[in-house]
Formats: structure tokens, C-alpha cells, sequence
């Protein structure tokens, strides 16, 4: 176990990542049910890894992040009926009803952007270190990104400039590359890259780099604790890559709740783990994974693991109907935040 992270610790991100897992279903639920349309994507499976990243962080500190984004909002604290409300376009929705899913987020918990540019969070979190550098109160920016990223020009632009400029800037690459499908299945192509191993490109300009286990909390949280703890004191960026396996749902063009609605008891050993995903179930599904490591803490740990889910699983019910019941933007607003 790692020494940074405490028993009371594990047990707070699991009520977060349970969180983000139960928000990413009720936003398949609303696509289903025709709340809204058009592309979004999942966070599913790679909870792990935001979640105690982002919980390292403190209120001066900012972030910038990808088209992959909703659980980034989430852990960071951002209200999921505000959250769910955007993503359906309700003026009550975090940006008003204008950023959606692609662009959710949240100015006043330190987000500088989401955005479905790739490689785009980079450049921008370089920008957010040169303020925080400037600022001189010790804060840092988090830069959240997939392994695509590195194949853009701007990347390797900006992470140089962050090693020039010791900027104070932790890259959370989240490498989801395995078991991918390509074109020819129905998914997108992945990370095409000459660099047989990612972390050589931060490593050529200087920038310590540090691989993870996407799925491990500990693992992670480890790793974050050093980088924060290295940006805070001065001595230039850092670069984690947290390896993850791409959740089924993730894998098509569009996403599909293929794993259904999470079911505690697979940790458990209440429900049997069988079908199709059963090898995710056991072994890669980050909260499962989680949930029985907690089994282990002793008396009372399954009452409290369902006393969570029973919180987590009522506070989305009420944000489901927030956000169906909130209206639309009033028309005589369709102008306002337009530059010309």
C-alpha cells in the first residue's frame, strides 16, 4: 500500500469513483432515452486513475482535459445535475446548456477547457503553467490527455516549452490503447506512433516520466503525490502514462452501455461473473477492483460498500430529474457569450 494514501482515503475515492461510474450510466440512460443526441463519449474503466489524480489537487490548481471529460468534472467536485443538465442543453446546465458533452465543464473548479481537439488540453495546460508559474502561490495545472495526443505537433511543441520553462505542469497521459477496435471493426484508429514506448518522448526533452497502472489507485495516487509534490517545489514538469484496457462500451463508434449497469455484488460474490465480459468484471473494471480491496478492511465493510452505492445511486436519481425537469435556454438568449 502506498504510504501516501490512507484507509479513510480509499474509502473517499471510492465514493468517487463510484460517482463518476453512476453518472456515465444515468448519461447512457438519457442517450437512450432520447434527452439528447449527437456524440459523447464514456469514462468508464478508467476511473482509477482520474479520480485520485484529481483528488491531489487543491482549489488554486488547474486543469484542462479532453473530449473523455466527464468524470474528470465529476471527481473534481462539479454537481452532477448541473453536469447532466448540460450535457441535455438545459439553461441550468453548467455552461448554460452551450458546451454539451464534448466541451462539459466547470471555469469555477480551476477547468481552463475541455475540448474535443486532440492534443488540445496540452497546449492549453502549458499555457495554465506559465499563469500558475507567474502566480508564485505554489499551484500547479494538470493536463489530462489520451495517447493519441502524442501524435500532434502541438504535444511535443508544448512539452518542450514546459521542460525550457520548468513550468509546473504534472501530463496524465491515459493510454486506453488496448483492446481498441480499428476501422475495419467499427471503432476509431489508435495510436499510430513511431515511439515504441510514449515515455521516451518526455524523456528527449528532459521531463521525468513515470508508468502506472490506470486500474490501481495506489498506483496511481503514488505516482501523482511525487509529480504534485515535484511541480509544487520547482523543478519542472512531470509525465505519468497510466495504462488502462479499453472498456467494451468505448470500443465502437458509438459508445454502448455493453457492460450494463454496474452490479456490486460481482465483488462481492453475490452475483456470479459470467458472460461475455466476465474477464473485465474480474479483472479490469477499476471499481470492482477497488470494492474488493475495501471487502478486506474488515467488519462492516459490505454494509458500508452498499450504503455508498445507495447515497451515489440517489443523489443521480435526483439529478436525472433535475435535469429532465430544468428548461431550455430562452431564445432571446441564443447571443449571449458571442464575441461578434
Amino acid at each position: 500500500m502506498s504510504a501516501h494514501l490512507s484507509q479513510d482515503a480509499r474509502w473517499r475515492l471510492f465514493e468517487t469513483m463510484l460517482l463518476m461510474r453512476r453518472f456515465e450510466e444515468s448519461v447512457a440512460k438519457m442517450n437512450v432515452e432520447k434527452h439528447f443526441t449527437g456524440h459523447y463519449h464514456l469514462y468508464i474503466g478508467q476511473e482509477a486513475t482520474g479520480a485520485p489524480a484529481i483528488s491531489l489537487l487543491g482549489p488554486k490548481d488547474s486543469l484542462s482535459t479532453t473530449h473523455r471529460n466527464h468524470g474528470h468534472v465529476i471527481a473534481r467536485g462539479a454537481d452532477p445535475g448541473g453536469a447532466l443538465a448540460e450535457i441535455m442543453g438545459r439553461a441550468t446546465g453548467l455552461s448554460g446548456g452551450r458546451g454539451g458533452t464534448i466541451h462539459l465543464t466547470d471555469a469555477s473548479l480551476g477547468f481552463l477547457s475541455t475540448s474535443g481537439v486532440v492534443g488540445g488540453s496540452i497546449s492549453l495546460g502549458v499555457g495554465g503553467a506559465f499563469a500558475r508559474k507567474h502566480r508564485k502561490d505554489g499551484s500547479i495545472h494538470l493536463a489530462l490527455f489520451g495517447d493519441s495526443a502524442l501524435e500532434e505537433g502541438v504535444a511535443f511543441e508544448s512539452l518542450n516549452i514546459a521542460s525550457l520553462w520548468k513550468l509546473p505542469i504534472v501530463f496524465l497521459c491515459e493510454n486506453n490503447s488496448a483492446d481498441s477496435w480499428d476501422r475495419s471493426r467499427g471503432g476509431y484508429t489508435t495510436l499510430t506512433h513511431a515511439a515504441n514506448d510514449l515515455r521516451s518522448i518526455p524523456g528527449a526533452l528532459g521531463i521525468p516520466s513515470r508508468r502506472v497502472d490506470g486500474c490501481d489507485v495506489e498506483d496511481v495516487h503514488e505516482a501523482m503525490a511525487e509529480a504534485v509534490e515535484a511541480c509544487r517545489a520547482g523543478k519542472g514538469p512531470m509525465f505519468i502514462e497510466a495504462m488502462t484496457r479499453r472498456w467494451a462500451g468505448s470500443a465502437p463508434l458509438w459508445p454502448e452501455l455493453s457492460t450494463g449497469v454496474t452490479d456490486l455484488r460481482m465483488a462481492t460474490g453475490e452475483a456470479a461473473i459470467e458472460g461475455e465480459h466476465s474477464a473485465w468484471y474480474a479483472q479490469n473494471d477499476p471499481v470492482l477492483k477497488l470494492a474488493r480491496e475495501l471487502l478486506g478492511e474488515g467488519a462492516g465493510a459490505r454494509e458500508r460498500i452498499f450504503a455508498i452505492d445507495a447515497q451515489v445511486t440517489a443523489r443521480m436519481q435526483a439529478a436525472e430529474r433535475f435535469a429532465i425537469d430544468s428548461p431550455m435556454p430562452a431564445p432571446e438568449t441564443a447571443l449571449q457569450h458571442v464575441f461578434a
